[in-house]
């Protein structure tokens, strides 16, 4: 008996949209790159954002860079699937990016804030959420400091926003701390690999081959 594995009138299964956040400096963006070097058939949606852009960013890579006048407009004809402002700058997810890909079949990671986060999960409550902590205050700080891009008084201030918004970690499904980073990316990698095999995913997926796993003997004579 011969199983048809890749019929083509299979419907596409439908990603999962998985949503990272983490304090400033707490290793998410580097984190989530090497996970993307491990897994296929996974991507970074690409934020809009008013903030400046810093040096060796691009503009349609790191972030769609636009002014404050153009997000607004966006935000007024509801082009956005998430929005937020984080120290003073906006940032906001494209809805139709983020649902074309998820209909394609491709798993799709957020990097957004708890406040994005919180406003994902009310539209999609199947959204897997994974927050990514720092082991320690002190570490968080030397590691906003080693960047030389802020002054004293900017890293105090994101330091003070890291606690507000760390203070929100219960509301996320899966916890990761990025003391050891190839600990914590074995740890975001199993957040992800072991939602591909939930049943109801393998199910969809690989329907005919559980069905002929549970045919009758007979029917394979």
């Amino acid at each position: 008996m011969s199983i048809d594995t890749a019929s083509s009138s299979a419907p596409t299964e439908r990603g999962t949209l998985f949503i990272v956040s983490a304090p400033s400096g707490a290793g998410k963006t580097s984190l989530v790159a090497a996970l993307l070097e491990r897994l296929e058939g996974i991507g970074v949606s690409v934020s809009h954002t008013t903030r400046a852009m810093r040096p060796g960013e691009r503009d349609g890579i790191n972030y769609h860079f636009v002014d404050q006048p153009r997000f607004e407009a966006m935000i007024e004809a509801g082009d956005f699937f998430e929005y937020a402002r984080v120290f003073d700058r906006l940032y906001g997810t494209s809805k139709l990016e983020v649902e074309s890909r998820l209909a394609r079949g491709e798993d799709v990671i957020l990097e957004i804030d708890w406040q994005g986060a919180r406003q994902v999960r009310q539209q999609l409550p199947d959204a897997l959420s994974i927050f990514i902590l720092p082991p320690t205050l002190a570490s968080l700080e030397q590691r906003l400091g080693n960047r030389g891009q802020d002054s004293a008084e900017t890293i105090a201030r994101r330091m003070k926003e890291a606690v507000s918004e760390m203070s929100h970690y219960d509301e996320y499904d899966f916890l990761v701390f990025n003391d050891v980073f190839e600990h914590a990316l074995t740890e975001l990698e199993s957040v992800i690999r072991a939602e591909r095999a939930r049943t109801s995913r393998v199910h969809r997926r690989s329907g005919a081959l559980l069905d002929a796993l549970l045919s009758p003997v007979d029917a394979l004579e």
